[in-house]
């Protein structure tokens, strides 16, 4: 095959990028309710990563700048105390960079699911795309339909609601001083992004203050919800003038839960969009985060293997959690994780499946104390061979491995 080595960016995407969210961003453009428009956006580090065959670029990535987020983009005649509604007309990959990536990344710089119970090092998997397919050279065997769609999207905070957030955050991470990983990620100057020619103390400003683009919060941003694809409806607060609707961290796939924290197939491309505007919409609604109607596209994968996890950590110490669900998530992925290695693929790549493929995550019951009962469905579309439990056992194969890091540290 011919491998295309570049990160995954487009040449023309430096104006109306920015990477943190402060109301003293000015939009970049300006659309009337009705409008169709189309947003280019870079892969959510900023084309960090490349399409190679190792993970020292999800080793070294600098997570200070991220995400990448295209816009803001204003609706005139949206106000404050508005809902903004967004309709996603398409999401695709640019034409000439059809491949994506999932990386699994070290405990000390970004974490995800299984940081600490693995001692995470960086691996990834790069994917390349046919029409609505993916398959990946890193994790042979599978090939599924993708649901694109944005992992990041949201409108500007207002100040009073900026204020809100770095305070909360801020007392949070003071309580867990050294955490590793970090529990939150606080204002960063270093890395602070907007591409726009700026007033000098405006921009200090928004670096100073701007709030890090890496969890969700009341206005939509990082919730990495996977079926917010093609046809899907999105009603999000306004809490500035023009709404300022931002966009980035474009995903071909990804399962539910996003396990490994650059757990999708995150690639480059472009998204559409629509808009309208209901007035008063948050009083009306009672809203206090946006509210979404899913794509009515989604792969066909009706035959699944679920697996069920409880509130108990018995793939650690054992200890009994009350009505948990983390725990009991964890526990259902990491009963996929061990049933994934018995048929030969290795911890790193079904770490990196589970997190990229339309895996379905739902919770089986939260009213039976102690234990939470979460479930993780594993579609068996996916597989090029039969991986259903037999009388006999499971047919082990080699898999090789995921892209890993220069110095061979796994």
């Amino acid at each position: 095959m011919v491998m295309d080595t570049k990160p995954a960016a487009h040449p023309t995407l430096v104006k109306g990028l920015h990477n943190r969210w402060h109301p003293d961003i000015p939009p970049i453009a300006t659309v009337k309710p009705g409008d169709v428009f189309k947003l280019e956006c870079v892969d959510w580090t900023g084309a960090q990563i490349g399409n190679n065959d190792y993970s020292d670029d999800i080793r070294d990535v600098d997570l200070t700048k991220v995400h990448n987020l295209s816009g803001p983009i204003a609706v005139e005649g949206a106000e404050p105390g508005d809902v903004l509604v967004v309709d996603i007309l398409d999401v695709r990959p640019f034409d000439d960079m059809q491949w994506g990536y999932t990386g699994i990344f070290e405990l000390t710089n970004g974490g995800g699911l299984f940081a600490k119970e693995f001692n995470s090092h960086a691996c990834k998997a790069i994917w390349d795309f046919e029409g609505i397919y993916a398959t990946s050279r890193h994790v042979p065997g599978v090939r599924f339909a993708g649901v694109s769609h944005p992992g990041l999207i949201g409108t500007a905070p207002s100040a009073e609601l900026l204020a809100t957030w770095n305070k909360r955050e801020g007392e949070l991470i003071a309580a867990h001083e050294g955490a590793v990983p970090a529990v939150a990620f606080p204002p960063e100057p270093r890395g602070a992004y907007v591409g726009q020619d700026l007033d000098a103390k405006v921009m200090e400003k928004i670096s100073r203050e701007g709030a890090r683009t890496i969890p969700g919060r009341e206005h939509g941003g990082n919730c990495d919800i996977k079926n917010l694809s093609r046809g899907s409806r999105c009603y999000f607060p306004v809490f500035v003038k023009g709404a300022n609707l931002s966009v980035g961290d474009l995903h071909f796939s990804q399962g539910d839960g996003e396990l490994s924290f650059c757990g999708a197939i995150e690639m480059a491309g472009v998204i559409t969009f629509n808009t309208s505007i209901i007035k008063g919409g948050i009083e009306k609604f009672a809203m206090k985060q946006p509210i979404f109607l899913p794509s009515p596209i989604d792969p066909m994968y009706s035959a699944k293997l679920i697996f069920e996890g409880i509130s108990v950590d018995y793939h650690g110490d054992g200890k009994q959690y009350n009505m948990d669900a983390t725990v009991a998530y964890k526990q259902a992925a990491l009963n996929a994780i061990a049933y994934l290695q018995k048929l030969g693929y290795t911890r790193e790549q079904a770490y990196i499946l589970l997190s990229a493929a339309p895996i379905e995550s739902h919770v089986g019951a939260i009213v039976d104390s102690p234990n939470a009962c979460v479930t993780l469905a594993l579609p068996l579309g996916i597989f090029e061979h039969d991986i259903l439990p037999k009388p006999e056992g499971l047919t082990k194969q080699d898999y090789g491995q995921c892209a890993i890091r220069s110095d061979g540290i796994v």
